[in-house]
């Protein structure tokens, strides 16, 4: 059987898929010849992660495909309802990543509260010329220990930025629709563990007393953050959103940071993907990443395992 991978996946997943008898096949084929490629290679296995799209119409025409997978939790780019309806196994890894997009949380933040989103454009350009004078204006940064952390989504990733977050000494607020509370485990190097049990509350109450807000929450119709709960926000407040475009209306965001009623944002995932509004691009008090929450070599490699230990199972 073929397994087309069609926007990557670890050398690991594809030397277990091999051992096992499968053919992988790693050719990046555009979205608009995708049919054309499954039905002449009859590929029974389509992988992609967020770029490559599977919707009806192309589950329709391609009769062969047995397996859809995405290597990551969002499935928000494959129709798995219709999918399912039609007999085909849809697959992700929710696990796999938690740990390296929280761990991206926290790059933007400690990045945030210190101007280094700032400082690493302006150092190239004036370091030389104005030391001293940016010295003076990344002088006010603030530390993360005894700030509120206010966490919008409470499953596999929202828990592990918990994590990171009381490590650093921060009290941890979380929100989420469908989880009341939750014990969160601090694993140490040394095999000691203390649990902390968090209990979740209304969007509407954490958005007023966080200092930091981070989402992470599943693609939405509708802003999970807008205008009006920016207005309710702590003045100076940031946000970071590493989840899924389009849950922050970037428009209120830009104009929040530009009145200074936020003090940073930091975004890795955006409304406009993979063509980013410039206004956002451009703001000064915007941290940027091009979407690449899941993107460490770890956890690509247990992405790209745990599919293929998925696959063989389904399939024998």
């Amino acid at each position: 059987m073929k397994v087309l991978a069609n926007d990557g996946v670890s050398q690991t997943g594809i030397d277990a898929l091999e051992k096992a008898g499968y053919e992988v096949i790693t050719t990046k084929v555009a979205q608009e010849q995708l049919e054309n490629f499954i039905n002449e290679h009859q590929v029974s296995v389509l992988l992609v992660r967020s770029a490559t799209t599977a919707r009806k119409a192309l589950i329709d025409a391609c009769p062969s495909l047995k397996i859809i997978g995405r290597g990551g939790v969002g499935m928000d780019n494959i129709d798995v309802e219709y999918a399912r309806e039609k007999g085909l196994t849809v697959i992700n890894t929710p696990a796999a990543s938690s740990s390296s997009v929280a761990e991206l949380v926290f790059a933007h933040l400690f990045g945030g509260v210190r101007y280094l989103y700032d400082a690493n454009r302006n150092m190239p350009l004036d370091g030389d010329s104005k030391f001293k004078d940016l010295k003076k204006s990344y002088a006010k940064g603030s530390e993360l220990r005894g700030k509120k952390m206010g966490i919008i989504g409470f499953g596999r990733i929202g828990r592990e930025v918990a994590k990171i977050a009381l490590g650093c000494g921060m009290k941890v607020i979380a929100s989420d629709n469908y989880v009341g509370e939750a014990d969160i485990t601090l694993d140490f190097y040394d095999g000691q563990k203390v649990t902390l049990k968090i209990k979740t509350e209304p969007i509407s109450e954490l958005i007023q007393h966080s200092d930091f807000i981070t989402l992470h929450v599943p693609a939405q119709k509708e802003y999970v953050i807008g205008k009006a709960e920016i207005a309710k926000m702590k003045d100076g407040a940031a946000i970071i959103n590493a989840a899924r475009g389009g849950v922050i209306d970037e428009v209120a965001l830009i104009e929040a940071l530009d009145s200074g009623k936020l003090s940073f944002a930091a975004l890795d995932t955006f409304e406009k993907e993979p063509t980013p509004a410039i206004k956002v691009l451009m703001n000064e008090k915007v941290s940027l990443s091009p979407h690449i929450g899941a993107a460490t070599l770890e956890a690509q490699d247990r992405i790209g395992t745990e599919l293929a230990s998925q696959i063989i199972e389904v399939l024998g």
